[in-house]
């Protein structure tokens, strides 16, 4: 179970914006959430909120655990204002609440032997501060396992004992010199008060934590940036600890790893020698490296080794689409390959029958659902289905993929999305909307919500890949690190040029949006091509690295330093002060509506509040909504109902007039 893993891209900025429309006067409004703070946000019209509804309700469907010892499975889908947990008892059965909580709830793992009891993780009003809850099956009662006031960042489960080891860290924002430990416990969760800690380990980067087979070792990660991870190995009976792969010359970045079934061995990615992730196996006793997939040019996103260790499956990510394969262990020889719905893979495990892999998929024109392969026949069975609504699925915008060529002659390439063209002649107003990240990627997954945009409000809507996002190799993750940070902007205004010349595309009608990282893109794109675009939505945005760094959680402080510069560093700092959009607010010429959480532990509070404070001393429309219930980004429905209603406002009044 991965309590931690919720990264900020395309599938949840997708879910951020939420419907309705331009404002009329002396007409019912929708009341705004009780926790949602507005700033000069216009009223939204009922009659708005009802014409976007049928675009409202999406709910994607994600998997969450295989039942040890039956065919049946946990996943995750929205319960009235957040997501919980749901019990399937077997394909197509209908969804059995388990759950019901006023906080989102999305990963739980079965107690690996027996499945009498689940374990799940939960935060508060979106501070991240996950704490792990044991809830016996058919019982409503959840007993804390992990300790409160302390964040898990990882768990995982020994396989003959059936005990839960987790990491923690502290939380609160202590200054920005502040060190902290992540401490390795294991407990048995019908007994939490008797956690036994493994190990106090240096900084906050520990994580994809695996027992071996016969629970003796662990192997797990430190990660030191997305370019640069090594793989630990550790004894559980004493809490030794070795590297299992080297420190120093070429710097190899680490995906998760799974024990082979001898032990003697260890399944991982890893782009030594490479531009990207390829499924490797490493020889414990030895320390070499055998590369599985020398002939996939692509990063090799995910994988899992059954539990018999015969099969392993991994999920190839080529060109921002998935395409699952399988290979056997003995002869490490591909075997015929599952036909899935072409789309994005999310999760995928194995049963412990070996035979049956669970996995999550969305694509254009449908929201994730759950998928099994039998490994057996090839067969695939659909576990979920969306029921059915107003909209019509089947005729949402197919993305397209698109390159250009940037300030140096570097490709980039992005989706876009375009709207039907007989209802919406002409040349179209654009909207760009940037992943988070930064090392993220937008993929052709769901938009949900955002399909109002091409369907009703006939809007083409890109979705690029700047340099530094995932996917395209370990050199192109690292054009944006440090005093690189501008030239990903520069692929947009690259992208600019691009629009300009485009039939379909009306130039002077861009919009630019992103969450967190692409919050600051956002900012950054408003501050160096400010008469290029007509209006920009920061969500959650980064305004200034300096006080970012400074205030956000102790936990991920020196992580994040690794990618942006470290603002102890006296000419470091000079530079990020100089670049910062807080401190060149004034070149902001076009509106701007700033989203923003309260409890944000990644991107604090105060980043949104600098940039609207600027922004209004120079006369340029500002719209500012916060949620005192959120975090990074909103997880709540009703909130981000709201959201969606003024954004489309916003566009309605700044873009399309």
């Amino acid at each position: 179970m991965r309590l931690h893993r919720r990264p900020l891209g395309l599938t949840l900025i997708a879910t951020l914006f939420l419907a309705a429309g331009p404002a009329a006067a002396q007409e019912s409004a929708v009341a705004p959430p009780a926790a949602m703070v507005l700033e000069n946000v216009p009223p939204v019209p009922a009659s708005l909120a009802s014409q976007v509804a049928k675009y409202n309700d999406f709910k994607p469907t994600s998997f969450a655990s295989w039942h040890p010892t039956r065919l049946e499975m946990i996943v995750s889908r929205r319960h009235n204002n957040t997501p919980q947990l749901f019990r399937v008892a077997k394909p197509g059965a209908p969804l059995a609440l388990m759950t019901d909580y006023a906080e989102p709830v999305r990963s739980a793992q079965y107690e690996p032997r027996h499945g009498k009891y689940y374990v799940f993780g939960r935060d508060a009003g979106g501070n991240e501060v996950f704490r792990a809850y044991r809830r016996e099956v058919g019982s409503l009662d959840a007993i804390p396992v992990t300790p409160d006031n302390r964040r898990v960042q990882d768990t995982a489960w020994a396989r003959k004992s059936g005990r839960l080891l987790y990491v923690t860290v502290p939380v609160g924002r202590q200054g920005s010199n502040d060190q902290i430990s992540s401490t390795v416990s294991i407990v048995d969760p019908t007994q939490p008060e008797q956690a036994r800690v493994l190990a106090e380990l240096p900084g906050g980067g520990w994580g994809s934590f695996e027992f071996s087979h016969d629970d003796k070792q662990l192997v797990y990660s430190e990660y030191v940036s997305a370019n640069e991870s090594y793989l630990w190995l550790m004894d559980v009976a004493s809490g030794k600890s070795r590297r299992l792969t080297e420190q120093g010359g070429e710097k190899v970045a680490y995906g998760n790893a799974r024990f082979a079934r001898d032990g003697k061995g260890i399944y991982t990615t890893s782009d030594r020698g490479s531009e990207f992730q390829r499924l490797v196996y490493i020889d414990i006793a030895s320390g070499k490296e055998t590369v599985l997939t020398p002939g996939i040019n692509w990063d090799i996103d995910s994988f899992d080794l059954t539990e018999d260790g015969k099969l392993l499956a991994f999920v190839a990510n080529e060109d921002g689409t998935s395409v699952l394969r399988m290979m056997r262990t003995a002869d490490r020889k591909l075997v015929a390959q599952p036909e899935l719905p072409m789309g994005v893979i999310g999760r995928i495990e194995w049963h412990k029958d070996s035979r049956h892999l669970a996995l999550s998929l969305a694509s254009a024109r449908s929201p994730s659902e759950v998928y099994s392969v039998d490994a057996k026949t090839s067969a695939v069975t659909r576990w979920t289905r969306h029921e059915k609504m107003e909209v019509d699925m089947n005729k949402f915008a197919e993305p397209s993929l698109v390159r250009w060529k940037s300030f140096d002659g570097r490709e980039i390439s992005g989706f876009v999305y375009r709207p039907d063209a007989a209802r919406f002649p002409g040349k179209r107003p654009v909207l760009i909307n940037i992943h988070g990240g930064p090392e993220g990627q937008s993929t052709p997954g769901f938009l949900g919500r955002n399909n109002y945009f091409t369907d009703e409000m006939g809007l083409t809507v890109i979705y690029p890949n700047v340099r530094g996002s995932t996917g395209y190799g370990k050199s192109f993750l690292k054009l944006d690190n440090g005093k690189l940070r501008e030239d990903s902007v520069k692929d947009i205004g690259a992208l600019l040029d691009w629009i300009a010349a485009q039939p379909d595309m009306d130039a002077s009608r861009v919009a630019v949006m992103g969450g967190s990282y692409g919050g600051y893109m956002t900012l950054a794109v408003s501050t160096m091509y400010p008469e290029r675009i007509a209006a920009s939505i920061d969500i959650v945005g980064i305004s200034n690295f300096v006080t970012f760094l400074e205030r956000t959680e102790s936990y991920r402080r020196d992580l994040r330093r690794v990618e942006y510069g470290d603002e102890r560093d006296p000419e470091m700092r000079k530079w990020m002060e100089a670049t910062a959009p807080a401190n060149n607010a004034s070149k902001i010429k076009k509106p701007l509506f700033v989203v923003q959480g309260k409890n944000d532990p990644r991107v604090p509070w105060q980043e949104a509040d600098q940039i609207v404070a600027t922004v209004k001393k120079n006369g340029t429309p500002v719209w500012y909504m916060t949620a005192n219930d959120e975090g990074h980004g909103f997880g709540k429905k009703a909130n981000a109902d709201y959201l969606f209603y003024a954004t489309i406002d916003f566009f309605n009044t700044y873009l399309l007039k």
